[in-house]
C-alpha cells in the first residue's frame, strides 16, 4: 500500500488553501503557501543528488522553514532526522554518522557547532537558516534560502506506508541515542487519533512552543494540526511573556505541554490578560500534578487539561483521557483506538487491577516504531513476545484507567521498601512554597538508598528543609518521606521543559 504523511499537508491545502496554516512573528502563511514551498524544498533536495531513503538532518528550532523542510523531504520520499538545537559537535556528529545523513540544515545561532559536527561526521552540505535580515554564517556553509529556487515539485513521492519517514532520536538516558524509525502510516495513525480524542476542530489555534524536534511536538502539535486543517502559532521556545502574548494576540484555544510550563502559566499574574480562548489543554512528557490541573483549571475557568502518555517509539499517544466527563486526575487515561496496553511482572505476566499490582507498561499496536536503526539486538530488546517493553511502572483500576508511578530506573528501593517519586512529588507540590520539585535515591550503606528531596522556592519562599520534611512525614509512610531536601534555584530541564533527574542524581 502506498501513502505519504504529506498527503496530510497536500489535502488540506486543497480543502482550504488561503487558510492560515502558520503564524510565526509577524509572518501569515496560507495552506497554499506551504504546500508550494515545501515542493520547492522537495526539489531542491533531489537536485541534490538525494535517493528515496536518504536522511536529511534538521538542527532549527520552532520557525516555519522546519515545515517546509519537513513536508519537502516526505514529497521528496526522504526521510527527516531531527535534532535537538543545543547538541554540541561530538553529539551532531554521532547523530549524523549514526542516522547515515546526508544533509544537515541548522540555523544561525547553531551554525559553528553544527558546521563542526558536520566536518567530524566527514562532511557533507550544510545550510543556514538565518535570522530576518541576516546574512551571517560560517563559511563552508551554504544559504536555505537556495533551496527555494527550484520549480515546485507537485508530485508527491508514492512511498510505501510502511516506510520510514522519521528518525527520532531517543533522549538516550542510557547509553548512546538510539534512532527510532516512525513510518508514514504510523505517524498518520497517531495524529488522527489523537486529535479525534481530544475533539480537534479545523477552527482551533494551536500554540506550537513544544519543540518540533520532540516527539509530542512533532506528532501532536504539527502533525495534528496539518492532518485536521487547524492554524499552529510558532514559539520557539517556552518563554511566559512570549507564550502569554502568542495566546492573548492569537486567540489561541489549544495549549500543549509539559507539566513544568503549566506550573510556569500558573506563577505568572495574567489577571491583566485575555486568555479566555483556551478551551482544551493537553499535559504529557512527563506525570502532571494533580494539584497542578486543579489550580490551572481554577485559575483559567474556560479549560479542561487533558493528560496523556507516550514515547519516541510510539510516535507520542498511547493513551489518553478523553473529556473532563471522563478523565481521572493523575491518570494517564486509556489506550487509544488500535493500540494495547497491558501491566505485566518481570515475567511478562499480564497483571490484575489494584494499586497493589505495580508492573512494567508493554504496548503492541499502529503506533510501534519498525525499530531502532542499525541497532538489531536492541530493537530485540525492547520488542519482546511481540510487545515493546517501555520500563515504566504503573498499575491499572478496575475501570481501565492506567497510572504511572514511575520510571523502572527512577524506582528507589529504601529498605527493601519500593518508593515510588511520583507519590511524594505530589505531596510536595502541595506545598504552598514549592514551585518546583523532583524526588531521587541516593546510597545508603544501611538502607540501600535513601530519599532525597529537589525542591525550588517560590520567589518569596523561606521554608527551610526541615520544614518540608516535616510537611511530608506528615502525609505520607514513615517509609517514602524525604530524609533530606535540597533547595536549588531552578531545577535542570530539557528541551521540552521536563526535570532531568539523571542530572541530580549525577550532582
Amino acid at each position: 500500500m502506498t501513502f505519504n504523511l504529506a498527503t496530510m499537508l497536500r489535502e488540506s491545502a486543497q480543502a482550504t488553501p488561503e487558510k492560515a496554516c502558520v503564524i510565526a512573528n509577524e509572518a501569515t502563511l496560507s495552506y497554499a503557501q506551504v504546500d508550494e514551498i515545501s515542493g520547492r524544498i522537495a526539489t531542491s533536495l533531489l537536485g541534490l543528488g538525494l535517493q528515496p531513503g536518504d536522511k536529511v538532518a534538521v538542527q532549527l528550532p520552532n520557525l516555519p522553514q522546519f515545515l517546509f523542510t519537513y513536508f519537502g523531504a516526505m514529497k521528496a520520499g526522504l526521510v527527516m532526522v531531527p535534532l535537538n538545537p543545543l547538541l554540541r559537535a561530538p553529539e551532531i556528529a554521532y547523530h549524523l554518522q549514526d542516522s547515515d545523513a546526508r544533509v544537515l540544515i541548522t540555523f544561525e545561532t547553531f551554525a559553528e557547532e553544527a558546521l563542526q559536527g558536520a566536518q567530524q561526521a566527514d562532511g557533507m552540505p550544510t545550510y543556514v537558516v538565518n535570522l530576518p535580515g541576516s546574512d551571517r554564517r560560517p563559511e563552508g556553509t551554504r544559504h536555505f534560502d537556495e533551496l527555494y529556487f527550484a520549480d515546485d515539485n507537485r508530485d508527491i513521492a508514492p512511498t510505501n506506508a510502511d516506510d520510514t519517514a522519521v528518525l527520532l532520536y531517543t533522549s538516550g538516558t542510557t547509553g548512546n541515542p538510539k534512532g527510532a524509525e516512525l513510518t508514514h502510516f504510523q505517524l498518520f495513525m497517531n495524529c488522527t487519533t489523537a486529535g479525534e480524542l481530544f475533539g480537534f476542530r479545523d477552527d482551533d489555534i494551536g500554540l506550537a512552543v513544544l519543540p518540533f524536534f520532540h516527539v509530542f511536538g512533532l506528532s501532536s502539535v504539527l502533525n495534528t494540526t496539518i492532518r485536521f486543517g487547524g492554524t499552529m502559532v510558532l514559539v520557539p521556545r517556552f518563554e511566559i511573556e512570549p507564550v502569554v502574548d502568542a495566546i492573548e494576540k492569537h486567540r489561541c484555544t489549544i495549549f500543549s505541554g509539559v507539566p513544568t510550563m503549566y506550573l510556569g502559566l500558573l506563577q505568572t499574574d495574567t489577571s491583566d490578560r485575555d486568555l479566555s480562548s483556551l478551551r482544551v489543554g493537553v499535559s504529557g512528557g512527563a506525570a502532571i500534578p494533580g494539584q497542578a490541573i486543579k489550580a490551572f483549571e481554577e485559575k483559567f475557568p474556560g479549560v479542561v487539561v487533558l493528560e496523556g502518555y507516550g514515547l519516541s517509539e510510539s510516535a507520542s499517544t498511547t493513551t489518553f483521557n478523553v473529556s473532563a466527563e471522563q478523565r481521572k486526575v493523575l491518570s494517564i487515561g486509556k489506550p487509544i483506538w488500535g493500540v494495547e496496553v497491558r501491566i505485566v511482572d518481570d515475567d511478562g505476566k499480564e497483571l490484575p487491577a489494584g494499586e497493589e499490582h505495580v508492573g512494567e507498561i508493554v504496548i503492541r499496536g499502529h503506533n510501534m516504531m519498525k525499530g531502532y536503526y542499525k541497532k538489531p539486538e536492541a530493537t530485540a530488546e525492547a520488542f519482546r513476545n511481540g510487545w515493546f517493553h517501555t520500563g515504566d511502572l504503573a498499575h491499572a483500576d478496575s475501570d481501565g484507567y492506567l497510572f504511572v508511578v514511575d520510571r523502572k530506573k527512577d524506582l528507589v528501593i529504601r529498605g527493601g521498601y519500593n518508593v515510588y517519586p511520583r507519590e511524594v512529588e505530589e505531596v510536595l507540590y502541595a506545598h504552598p512554597s514549592i514551585s518546583e520539585a523532583a524526588v531521587i535515591g541516593k546510597p545508603d550503606e544501611k538502607l540501600g538508598e535513601e530519599i532525597v528531596a529537589v525542591v525550588a522556592l517560590e520567589s518569596d519562599a523561606t521554608t527551610a528543609p526541615d520544614e518540608i520534611i516535616a510537611y511530608c512525614r506528615e502525609r505520607i509512610a514513615a517509609y517514602k518521606y524525604p530524609r533530606e531536601v535540597r533547595v536549588l534555584d531552578a531545577l535542570p530541564k530539557g528541551p521540552t521543559g521536563k526535570i532531568l533527574k539523571k542530572q541530580l542524581r549525577d550532582s
